[in-house]
C-alpha cells in the first residue's frame, strides 16, 4: 500500500518531512480522483490569512511532492497532475488505505445483510485492521481535512459496531466483553456500544453486570448531555430485567427472518409448530404448508386452516436504508395491535397501519420490512395481497378476497400455485364463486382465532380496503396506498415522503457498490437529481451496476438534462417512468391537463395565481385543482418561509420531467397551446408587478406609465386576471411581494422571450426594474432587460427600446461602467426624441450629466441638468425634475457651495411631497443632512416608512430600522 491516511499521513517510500507539504498530500488523497482547486488548497494551508506568496509557495510544495512521488520508481507515470483549476491525484487500485477500507466496509455490510455473519466479521475486521491511529493525524487540519477526519472516524465507529454485532450473532459474546468495556468507557455517548456490552454480559451469564452497564451509560448521558437513554436501550434494560429468553444465545440453527434464534414458544414461518406444520421459506414468497380440514367449519363447505404459520411475502429488501422513525412507529403499532379476543372497548390500540405516499416512495418496501421485523408478533402467518392488477387497474373487492383465500391455502375451485407469480391479471373479472358477502364470511371463518398480519399493497379504492377489513376484523393490517384511506376506523396513518438526503446517499452507496464510495460528490448529485425518491435511487444504483464502464459522474451528467432523466432511469423492467405514470393515469382528464400545463410554471414553487393563468381559470378554481393534484401526489404543497399569501405548489423533480414529457406530446413547445398559456402567465405577472411597483415607489417612472398607454399586451384569448384579484394578490408590503415573486417572474420573462411574445417580454421586464434598482439586484436587472431590449427590437417598438436603454444606462452607471452608461443614455435619448417624448429625452440628458459630473465635467453637466429641469417642468414630469434638481445639488456641493445645494434639495423635497413620492422625499432629506454637515451645521434625524442607505452612485431601499436602532 503506497498511501495511508487512516492514521498518520504516510507515503511510500518517503513521506514529506515538512507539515505543509504533508497537508497538501493529505488533501489531495482525501479527494483522490477529483480535482482540488488551488483556492481550496490555499484555504486548507493558511485558512483565512494566506500570505501574498501563497500561490507560489503552493507550487513549490506541489513540486516537492512530485519529486517524492517518483522516488524509487522514476519510470512510473506521475500520479499528481495539473488540472484547472487545481491539481488531481490519481491513485491506483489498492494503493490508498481509504479506498481499500471503503471496499471492505461495503462488502462487509453486504455480507451482514445477507446474514453471512462470519464473512462479515472477517471483512469488517480487515477494514478496521487498516487503521493505525486517528485519521489524517500528523498534519495541520484546515476546513476540509477537519471535516474529513470527523467523517472517517464516524465510519470507523460504524464499522466497529457492525463487526461487534456480527460477532454477537456468531455467539462470540465471551470474547467481546473486555473489548466492549474498554470501548464503552472510551466512547460513553455511543449507545450502540453500551447495548452491545449489555447483550454480551447477559449472554455470558452476568445479568447484574449487564444492569450495571446500563446505569453507567445512563449516568454518562444524563451527566454530559442532560438526556435519558434512547428507547432501544430502555427496551433492552426491560428485557434484561425480565430475563427475556429471546435475548439469550441459542445454539440451534437461526431460522427467524432476521437470522437470529427465535425466542422460546415463538412460531414463525421457518419454525416448526403444530406437529411440523409451517415449513414455508422466509423471504422467498413460498407459502407455508398448513394442513387443511373441513371439520367443525361454521359454514358448510368452507375449509378451515389448521394451526400453522402461513408466509406469503416477497423477499426482504436488500440494503433497506433509512426510515428508522417509520420502522419504529410501525413496529410499535403492529406489536400492540389487538388480536383475537381483544377487539372491542373504547380507546383500543389501532389494528390498521396505513402507509401512504407518492409513487416510488418505498411504501411496499417499508410494509415488507415491517412484516419481517414484527414476525414474532404474528405466529400464525403474514400474507401480502396486491390490490392493483398487472395493468395498473383496481382489483375488484370480491376478486381480492378470493385471492386472499388462495393465499391462505383455501383455493375455491383451483390450485393457488398457478397464481404465485402475480396476484391478478389485468381486467380480471369478479370471482364467480359467490358474492362479496359470501367471500367475506369464508375469510372471516378462516382467520378467526388466528394472530396474523395482512399487507394490502397498493390499494386503489376505499371499497377494496373496507372489504378486506370487514372480512378480517381481528387481524392486524398494513395498507399501502397513494392516498391515505378515509372513513376507516382504528387506523394509524403513516405518511411516507422521500428519503432524507443522507439516507438517500447511503442507499445509493450501499446498492451501487465500491464505485459510489470513490465518488461521494457524484453520489450526492445523483441523489438530488433523483429527488431522493427510493425507487429512482435503486434504479440508478442498478444502472451503475449493469454498466461497469459508467462512473457515477457519467450517470449524473445524463440525469442533469431534464429531458433525458427518465430514460436514464430505466433498466429492463425497472422503470421509474412506469411507476410515476400510474399516478398520472389514475387522475381525471382535467387533472391530467392541469398536471401537464403547470409544468410551465416557475420553478421550484409557484403561487396559485400562476396556476390560474396557465389553466385559464379563476384563482380559487386553480388552487382547488392544484390541491387535488397534491392529494394524488402529483404536486407538492408547502408554505415557503417568509412568503406571504397562500400555499405554494411545486413538482417533485422526476414528476416535473414526466409533466414536461406529457406536455411536449400533447402541445409541442412553441405551439399555440403552450404559447397561449405562457402569454396568460406573463400577462398575469405583468398586472401584478405593475401594481406592486406602483406601491413600491408611487410615481416612480413616468416612462413606464407612458409605455403602458402605448399598448397593453394581451394574452389574445380573452383571459385576464380581474382587477380586484390583482389588488388583493399584490396588496401589502410591495417589497415582500417582489421578494416572493420576482424569481419566478424572471423565469417568465425568459419564457415569453422564447415564445416570441416580444411586447409582453419588454413590458414585464420593465415592471421589474424598480425592484431590481431598489435592492441592487444588478444581475437580475441585466438579465431581464437585455432580453427585453432584444424583444423590443424584434417588435420594432422604438419607444420600448428607449425605455429599456435608459434603464440599462442606469444599471451601467450603478456598476461604475461610465462609458457604457453614457452610450446607453445617448442612444436612448435619440430614440425618445424620434418618438416625440421630450420628457424621456430629458431623463436621458440627466443620466449623461451624471456621467459627466462623475468624470469632472462639472460645467457641461450643469448645462445638461438645467436643460433637463426646464423640460421636466414643462412636460409635467415631476420625477424627471427631481432627478435634475438632485444633480444640480451635487454640482453645488462639488463647487463647495452647500447653501446652493440645500436650496436645490429644498425644491426637490417640495416636488416629492407634492407628488407623494415617499422614496424621493426621504432621499432629498437625507442628502440635505449631508449638505448641512458639510456646511458645519449638523444634519437632522428623519424617519419615515422607508429609510435609505446612500452610497456614491447607488441608493437602496431597506426596511425601516426598529425603534431605537440607528438608521442604516
Amino acid at each position: 500500500m503506497r498511501f495511508r491516511i487512516l492514521g498518520p499521513v504516510q507515503m511510500t517510500p518517503r513521506t514529506p518531512s515538512a507539515a505543509k507539504p504533508r497537508a497538501v498530500l493529505a488533501t489531495l488523497l482525501v479527494q483522490s480522483g477529483s480535482v482540488v482547486s488551488v483556492h481550496t488548497l490555499i484555504d486548507e494551508l493558511w485558512c483565512a490569512e494566506p500570505p501574498r506568496t501563497a500561490a507560489t509557495t503552493l507550487q513549490v510544495y506541489v513540486s516537492q511532492l512530485r519529486k517524492a512521488l517518483l522516488v524509487g520508481s522514476p519510470d512510473a507515470g506521475q500520479p499528481l497532475e495539473t488540472r484547472p483549476p487545481g491539481y488531481l491525484m490519481n491513485v491506483g487500485d489498492g494503493e490508498l488505505d481509504l479506498t481499500v477500507f471503503e471496499s471492505l466496509r461495503v462488502q462487509g455490510r453486504e455480507a451482514y445483510e445477507q446474514r453471512d455473519y462470519a464473512h462479515a466479521s472477517s471483512l469488517l475486521g480487515q477494514a478496521l485492521g487498516l487503521w493505525t491511529g486517528a485519521a489524517l493525524s500528523g498534519v495541520p487540519h484546515g476546513p476540509m481535512l477537519e471535516t474529513s477526519a470527523v467523517r472517517l472516524e464516524e465510519l470507523r465507529s460504524e464499522v466497529l459496531e457492525q463487526r461487534i454485532s456480527a460477532d454477537l450473532r456468531l455467539g462470540r459474546h465471551h470474547g467481546l466483553v473486555g473489548e466492549l468495556m474498554a470501548l464503552a468507557h472510551a466512547h460513553p455517548m455511543r449507545e450502540t456500544l453500551h447495548a452491545h456490552l449489555m447483550v454480551a454480559l447477559y449472554r455470558s451469564g452476568r445479568q447484574s453486570d449487564a444492569l450495571a452497564a446500563y446505569h453507567r451509560a445512563r449516568h454518562a448521558l444524563v451527566g454530559e448531555l442532560g438526556v435519558e437513554p434512547g428507547p432501544e436501550l430502555k427496551r433492552l434494560l426491560e428485557r434484561v430485567l425480565a430475563a427475556d429468553p429471546a435475548l439469550a444465545w441459542h445454539e440451534r440453527p437461526r431460522t427467524g427472518p432476521d437470522g437470529t434464534p427465535p425466542p422460546a414458544g415463538r412460531r414463525d414461518a421457518g419454525t416448526a409448530a403444530g406437529g411440523g406444520r409451517g415449513t414455508g421459506t422466509p423471504g422467498t414468497g413460498t407459502p407455508g404448508t398448513g394442513t387443511l380440514s373441513t371439520a367443525g367449519s361454521e359454514q358448510e363447505g368452507a375449509a378451515v386452516l389448521q394451526p400453522g404459520p402461513v408466509l406469503w411475502l416477497p423477499p426482504r429488501i436488500a440494503n433497506f436504508t433509512g426510515r428508522a422513525d417509520q420502522i419504529a412507529l410501525g413496529t410499535s403499532v403492529l406489536a400492540n395491535a389487538p388480536g383475537p379476543g381483544d377487539v372491542g372497548g373504547d380507546g383500543e390500540a389501532p389494528r390498521v397501519l396505513a402507509v401512504s405516499g407518492r409513487a416510488g416512495a418505498g411504501k411496499t418496501a417499508l410494509a415488507v420490512q415491517l412484516a419481517y421485523e414484527t414476525a414474532e408478533h404474528f405466529p400464525d402467518g403474514r400474507v401480502l395481497l396486491r390490490l392493483r392488477d398487472a395493468g395498473g387497474g383496481s382489483v375488484d373487492p370480491a376478486r381480492a378476497l378470493s385471492t386472499l383465500l388462495r393465499r391462505l391455502r383455501l383455493a375455491p375451485g383451483g390450485d393457488d400455485r398457478a397464481h404465485a407469480a402475480s396476484d391478478h391479471a389485468p381486467g380480471e373479472p369478479t370471482s364467480a364463486d359467490g358474492e362479496l358477502e359470501e367471500l367475506s364470511d369464508r375469510v372471516r371463518a378462516c382467520l378467526r382465532g388466528r394472530r396474523m398480519l395482512l399487507v394490502l399493497d397498493d390499494a386503489v379504492s376505499q371499497a377494496q380496503v373496507r372489504a378486506v377489513l370487514s372480512a378480517a376484523p381481528e387481524t392486524a393490517v398494513v395498507v399501502t396506498s397513494r392516498e391515505a384511506p378515509a372513513g376507516v376506523e382504528g387506523v394509524r396513518h403513516l405518511p411516507l415522503d422521500v428519503l432524507a438526503p443522507p439516507d438517500a446517499e447511503r442507499l445509493l452507496a450501499a446498492a451501487g457498490g465500491p464505485r459510489t464510495a470513490r465518488d461521494p460528490a457524484a453520489v450526492t448529485e445523483i441523489a438530488e437529481l433523483c429527488g431522493y425518491l427510493p425507487l429512482a435511487l435503486r434504479v440508478a444504483a442498478a444502472v451503475l451496476a449493469a454498466r461497469p464502464h459508467w462512473t457515477p459522474a457519467a450517470l449524473a451528467v445524463r440525469l442533469r438534462d431534464e429531458r433525458r432523466r427518465l430514460p436514464a432511469l430505466t433498466l429492463g423492467d425497472l422503470d421509474v417512468r412506469s411507476s410515476l405514470l400510474t399516478a398520472h393515469q389514475d387522475a381525471t382528464p382535467g387533472q391530467q391537463r392541469a398536471f401537464r400545463l403547470l409544468a410551465l410554471a416557475p420553478r421550484p414553487h409557484f403561487a396559485p395565481w400562476s396556476a390560474a393563468a396557465l389553466l385559464g381559470t379563476g384563482v380559487a378554481d386553480a388552487e382547488h385543482e392544484a390541491e387535488e393534484l397534491v392529494r394524488r401526489h402529483l404536486l407538492e404543497a408547502r408554505r415557503i418561509p417568509g412568503a406571504r399569501g397562500s400555499v405554494r405548489f411545486g413538482y417533485h423533480p422526476l414528476l416535473r420531467s414526466l409533466a414536461v414529457e406529457a406536455l411536449a406530446e400533447e402541445a409541442p413547445p412553441g405551439g399555440p397551446g403552450t404559447t397561449a398559456a405562457v402569454a396568460r402567465l406573463g400577462h398575469a405577472g405583468l398586472a401584478l408587478a405593475r401594481h406592486a411597483d406602483s406601491l413600491l415607489t408611487p410615481g416612480r417612472d413616468r416612462l413606464a406609465a407612458a409605455a403602458r398607454t402605448r399598448g397593453r399586451p394581451s394574452p389574445g384569448d380573452g383571459w385576464e386576471l380581474p382587477e380586484d384579484e390583482v389588488r388583493r394578490l399584490a396588496a401589502g408590503p410591495p417589497l415582500q411581494w417582489f421578494h416572493d415573486e420576482a424569481p419566478g417572474l424572471l423565469e417568465t420573462v425568459r419564457q415569453t422571450h422564447t415564445a416570441g411574445l416580444w411586447q409582453l417580454t419588454a413590458a414585464l421586464a420593465s415592471s421589474l426594474g424598480g425592484y431590481y434598482e431598489a435592492c441592487a439586484l444588478w444581475g437580475e436587472w441585466d438579465a431581464t432587460h437585455e432580453l427585453a431590449l432584444d424583444a423590443a427590437r424584434q417588435a420594432g417598438d422604438a419607444h420600448a427600446e428607449a425605455v429599456l436603454l435608459r434603464s440599462l444606462g442606469d444599471l451601467a452607471w450603478q456598476r461604475r461602467q461610465a462609458g457604457r452608461a453614457a452610450d446607453r443614455y445617448h442612444l436612448a435619448r435619440h430614440f425618445f426624441t424620434r418618438c416625440g417624448d421630450a420628457a424621456g429625452a430629458a431623463r436621458c440628458l440627466t443620466g449623461e450629466a451624471d456621467v459627466l459630473l462623475g468624470q469632472g465635467g462639472t460645467a457641461r453637466a450643469e448645462q445638461h441638468y438645467d436643460q433637463a429641469l426646464e423640460t421636466g417642468r414643462a412636460e409635467g414630469d415631476a420625477r424627471g425634475a427631481m432627478e435634475a434638481l438632485r444633480g444640480l445639488a451635487f454640482v453645488e456641493l462639488s463647487r463647495g457651495r452647500p447653501d446652493g445645494a440645500l436650496s436645490r434639495l429644498g425644491e426637490c423635497e417640495a416636488a416629492a411631497e407634492l407628488a407623494g413620492d415617499t422614496r424621493w422625499l426621504e432621499y432629498a432629506r437625507r442628502t440635505a443632512g449631508q449638505a448641512r454637515a458639510a456646511a458645519g451645521r449638523g444634519g437632522r434625524e428623519t424617519s419615515g416608512e422607508l429609510s435609505l442607505e446612500v452610497r456614491p452612485g447607488v441608493w437602496l431601499i431597506q426596511p425601516a430600522p426598529a425603534a431605537g436602532s440607528a438608521a442604516a
